[in-house]
């Protein structure tokens, strides 16, 4: 009779269908030629990257981590750059308003702290990626009265692109640069993507590290 009931449990665990598997932790498309896919993490870095090693002939450009930011190499000089920074929230703060204080600490001009509000980005072109689940993305951009202020300094034959209205940590019209949040993490991400359609990290892939619930 035990051997019978044990049968029976046995042949209904089997037929019960399997749980999905989790989604691969994997970049969202192929590297570029001469480069290769590396998983980029530290204790100090506040969030996870897939970010490309790449080797152009006598040329490397390596990414690292550097305490909170995700840096850049050329081994043919110049200066390394950040390309995706993150900051951690205060107790009890919303990442919107990290967002808000970060824009404020960072930029000197508090003219363009005052004129430029924070705004959904908005990606151009159609082939523009649907945002991962969780995650908003935002830049600053000027308020009417700052931009009237911009129109009436900018001269009429000027066709150049014009100055980042709202400094370097809002709007730039010559580059892909936004503040990310994610559901439940316990930091924001200032990305700067730069002007290629994908940069040499996977913007799709950012992982932040969720915040810790104090218990009761």
């Amino acid at each position: 009779m035990h051997r019978r009931i044990a049968l029976s449990i046995l042949l209904s665990l089997c037929a019960a269908p399997l749980a999905a598997a989790p989604a691969a932790d994997k970049p969202s498309h192929a590297p570029e030629k001469g480069c290769k896919w590396e998983k980029v993490t530290s204790p100090t870095l506040g969030f996870e990257a897939w970010a490309q090693q790449c080797v152009f002939g006598a040329r490397k450009i390596t990414l690292y981590a550097k305490d909170t930011k995700l840096m850049q190499h050329w081994s043919d000089g110049g200066e390394d750059e950040a390309l995706v920074e993150s900051f951690a929230l205060q107790p009890g703060e919303t990442a919107e308003a990290a967002v808000k204080r970060v824009f404020a600490a960072k930029t000197a001009d508090k003219t363009l702290v005052a004129g430029c509000v924070l705004h959904p980005y908005t990606p151009e072109g159609e082939d523009a990626a649907p945002l991962p689940p969780g995650v908003k993305r935002y830049d600053f951009l000027p308020n009417a009265a700052l931009q009237k202020q911009i129109d009436a300094k900018r001269a009429p034959d000027d066709d150049g692109v014009p100055d980042p209205p709202c400094g370097d940590w809002g709007y730039t019209p010559d580059g892909i640069q936004y503040f990310e949040t994610q559901a439940g993490a316990g930091a924001v991400l200032m990305v700067r993507a730069g002007q290629e359609d994908h940069p040499l990290f996977d913007e799709q892939k950012l992982h932040i590290g969720k915040t810790e619930k104090v218990k009761p």
